[in-house]
C-alpha cells in the first residue's frame, strides 16, 4: 500500500480556497493569525460523518473558548453540504473538495483499507493549524466516534 504525502508538526499546511454551503468561498488565509481545525470526512449524512459533525457541532463553544475555530472538508458537492447543513444544524463551515485536491495535498486522500481491501478513498484526518500557520496537530485515520472527545482532552491537557 503506497502511502499518501503526510503533513507534520511544524509544516506549513497547503493553502486552499474552497466554496462553502453559504454560497461564497472559504480560504485557510481567512484564519490567518487564529488557530483553526481542519477536518476531513467522507460524505455527508452518512452515519459516522453525521457523528463526526454532530460532536463537533456539540463541542463547538468548547473549542471555541480555546480559541479553536473549526472548518469540515469533503468531496460533496455543496449542493449536499448545505442539506448536511440544515438536517443536523451545523454551526461551522463545510467546504467542498469535490476533485479531492486540497485533500489529496494534506494527505487526506489516496489508498486506504475498508473491510480488508485496499481502496482510493478520503482518509478521516483531523489537522489543528496554529496562529503562525503551522501544523500543530496532524491525524489520520482517526475514528468517528469519540473523537472530538479525545480531541478535547488532548486539548485541555496541553
Amino acid at each position: 500500500m503506497t502511502e499518501a504525502q503526510r503533513l507534520n508538526i511544524g509544516d506549513t499546511p497547503p493553502a486552499f480556497t474552497l466554496p462553502n454551503d453559504q454560497g461564497s468561498t472559504t480560504s485557510l488565509s481567512d484564519f490567518a493569525g487564529q488557530q483553526v481545525l481542519v477536518y476531513f470526512y467522507p460524505k455527508a449524512n452518512t452515519p459516522g460523518c453525521t457523528k463526526e459533525a454532530c460532536d463537533f457541532r456539540d463541542s463547538l463553544s468548547q473549542l471555541n473558548d480555546l480559541g479553536i475555530k473549526v472548518i469540515g472538508i469533503s468531496p460533496d458537492p455543496v449542493a449536499k453540504l448545505i442539506k448536511f447543513r440544515e438536517d443536523h444544524e451545523l454551526n461551522f463551515p463545510l467546504l467542498s473538495d469535490e476533485d479531492k485536491s486540497v485533500m489529496t495535498a494534506w494527505g487526506a486522500f489516496g489508498e486506504k483499507k475498508n473491510y480488508g481491501k485496499i481502496v482510493q478513498g478520503v482518509i478521516r484526518s483531523t489537522f489543528v493549524i496554529n496562529a503562525d500557520g503551522t501544523v500543530g496537530m496532524a491525524k489520520y485515520n482517526v475514528r468517528a466516534t469519540g473523537h472530538v472527545e479525545r480531541l478535547l482532552r488532548e486539548f485541555n491537557a496541553a
